[in-house]
């Protein structure tokens, strides 16, 4: 490091809100219960949450993770992952005899009843979102024959309807805010007449982590993202760092600490997707601290205090093992 690296203080910046949201802490509570209520195996579909250190930690202690329900022997109990699955899913299930416990994030919930009022006022929707994410999988699977995907702004204008007066928008949780915000747009302008959510449907927990990663990106020389290369919301917050003029890495953990990526750097930020433990930011942080960062600062764009109760059957048992109701929150 050359002397006047050294006579400038080198930090790190820990963005906040980061990490868990109440969607993941209720969708891991809600396996880790049924783990503790009814012993293993506990068959999960897809990964409860996209982070490979939260899938290997649930499989280590009895979790079986799958993707087709025809691998879960008849009657076993099944746990819905967060991102929910289609009306033909749930059919499936009860086929099958599964015993059923639902984790999907309650604001995913909410865009599917919004789809199903769409659907049953006989208008196609338009769902904005990434082509093949569990999490839209799922949601076109509530009304397939009224939806239309609309993953950028150029599908915008090759789109096909049969009524532009009757149209509606719905969008997927984990987007980019700016990037929805511009498809949206495009939308209303080549159909003026089309219903949009009365409330964003990208949820607070993503808004909140990309607002705190473009402030951390205008303060930092380089930003970390600590989550796993299938999750959605990680990838957009390298996505928003970068729109700052920030270069930005994701990372999996202190593992992918590049010492060749921060050797110039002054000021590093450290931000994690909302799938993420802290304890891997901790990691990267103390990672930090051994390549030359020795200040730690937090830096605070927002408070959150959301909390999802559990589904009534885990709650009374819960009530029963822990001496008293829980909810779960971020």
């Amino acid at each position: 490091m050359s002397d006047s690296m050294a006579a400038r203080q080198r930090e790190i910046l820990v963005a906040s809100p980061r990490g868990f949201c109440a969607g993941v802490s209720y969708a891991i509570d809600i396996v880790e219960l049924v783990l503790e209520q009814h012993g293993t195996p506990v068959y999960v579909r897809h990964e409860i949450v996209h982070n490979r250190h939260v899938v290997e930690g649930l499989r280590a202690r009895g979790a079986v993770f799958v993707e087709d329900l025809s691998d879960v022997p008849r009657g076993s109990l099944l746990v819905f992952s967060a991102h929910g699955v289609s009306p033909a899913v749930r059919a499936q299930a009860k086929e099958r005899e599964l015993r059923v416990v639902d984790a999907t994030c309650p604001l995913v919930t909410k865009v599917h009843l919004e789809v199903l009022r769409h659907a049953r006022k006989g208008f196609e929707i338009l769902l904005v979102g990434h082509r093949g994410h569990v999490e839209v999988v799922g949601t076109l699977g509530h009304a397939p024959l009224q939806m239309h995907l609309v993953e950028t702004v150029g599908d915008v204008e090759t789109l096909v309807v049969r009524d532009p007066e009757k149209l509606a928008v719905v969008t997927q949780t984990t987007l980019s805010v700016d990037d929805t915000r511009d498809i949206v747009a495009a939308i209303r302008r080549r159909f003026p007449q089309v219903r949009t959510p009365g409330k964003d449907d990208i949820c607070y927990a993503t808004q909140n982590r990309q607002t705190a990663v473009k402030e951390l990106a205008r303060r930092s020389d380089f930003v970390f993202v600590i989550g796993s290369p299938n999750s959605s919301n990680a990838n957009r917050l390298v996505e928003v760092a970068r729109n700052e003029g920030t270069e930005a890495s994701l990372i999996e953990n202190s593992a992918g600490v590049d010492p060749a990526q921060v050797v110039s750097v002054t000021t590093v930020g450290v931000t994690a997707g909302a799938s993420t433990p802290e304890s891997l930011v901790q990691g990267v942080v103390t990672r930090l601290q051994e390549l030359g960062f020795p200040t730690v600062r937090d830096l605070t764009t927002a408070e959150e205090n959301v909390m999802f109760p559990l589904p009534k059957p885990l709650r009374e048992n819960a009530a029963n093992l822990f001496g008293g109701p829980r909810a779960v929150g971020s």
